[in-house]
């Protein structure tokens, strides 16, 4: 007898990915040439539009290319879901939880990769806690085209150690994920916040991939201020970072993904909101709350909102 991830995914296994950006399109061209039915469920007509046409393609390194048909749910879906993967942004969690609120299934699973804080609780409160997951993905992509992504740089994909997650990660190691389960996810999701910080609204600002900002010593000097100060705020909240140097950390994800442009590069590029208030404005919150004086990422919080729509 197989696994109960083994029985879920017989034949292939489905799942449902909320979203059609980058990391959406990433997950599932991997996910279906791994042979998973992918189900996409979006907002954004000119990647629904893409995707249903084209498939979800992926540019890799080598400069091959790989288009995988996936499924595009127009409208509400039909029936009960059990695995979902939530990629849409940070503003658009809350509309998530009110659609999946009527399709999810009364044992499945909600599993949030997303960036910034505060999504998990929006989940949770509309879900359940038991219907809800939080992992991280240090993965990343830049968004070429409706549709078509570039890999920005492999990474792992940590995930909390949920009874109801072995299915979704036996799914994401049949795609070729590095696959970990964790105890303690928000110790991950904060590391990842101190690295976003420092990345994702330098690099909009500035308009550079994420390797440019290393090559100058103010922005470099700049990247290092806000990944330590973020970590301060960890700090006064009581989380243990997954690693000793927030700027070492920061300089090494840029480095690692130097070609990457940071989804909030994207957003900015084409006009759309961006994650700030879960980012930088989540942090200036806290250090309010917490008497943690955040002047850098403040700035950053007010400059970003300067420059993006929404």
């Amino acid at each position: 007898m197989g696994s109960p991830a083994e029985k879920h995914l017989k034949p292939g296994g489905h799942l449902l990915i909320l979203g059609t950006g980058a990391l959406a399109t990433l997950f599932a061209a991997r996910l279906a040439q791994a042979g998973v039915k992918v189900s996409m469920l979006g907002s954004w007509p000119e990647g629904m539009q893409a995707l249903k046409t084209h498939g979800a393609s992926l540019l890799l390194p080598d400069g091959n290319r790989i288009s995988q048909t996936v499924h595009i749910w127009e409208g509400q879906p039909p029936g009960k879901v059990k695995q979902v993967l939530v990629l849409v942004k940070s503003w658009q969690t809350v509309r998530a939880a009110q659609q999946l609120g009527p399709i999810l299934d009364t044992d499945g699973l909600v599993l949030t990769l997303q960036n910034g804080l505060g999504n998990r609780e929006i989940l949770v409160q509309a879900l359940g806690e038991t219907r809800v997951a939080q992992g991280v993905t240090t993965s990343g992509g830049t968004l070429l085209e409706p549709g078509l992504v570039r890999l920005g740089g492999e990474g792992a994909v940590s995930l909390e150690d949920h009874p109801h997650i072995a299915p979704m990660a036996e799914m994401l190691k049949q795609a070729g994920f590095e696959v970990h389960l964790v105890n303690q996810v928000e110790s991950l999701v904060w590391g990842k916040l101190v690295v976003n910080s420092a990345i994702n609204p330098l690099s909009a600002i500035l308009r550079l991939p994420n390797g440019a900002l290393l090559e100058n010593p103010s922005r470099r000097l700049l990247l290092g201020e806000v990944a330590q100060e973020t970590a301060r705020v960890a700090q006064a909240k009581g989380i243990n970072l997954p690693f000793d140097d927030p700027r070492l950390a920061a300089e090494t994800v840029a480095q690692r993904t130097a070609s990457n442009r940071s989804s909030m590069l994207q957003d900015v590029l084409r006009g759309a909101p961006t994650e700030i208030e879960s980012i930088s404005g989540a942090i200036h919150r806290l250090g309010q709350e917490l008497s943690v004086s955040t002047p850098y990422n403040t700035s950053l919080y007010w400059l970003v909102k300067s420059i993006s729509t929404g």
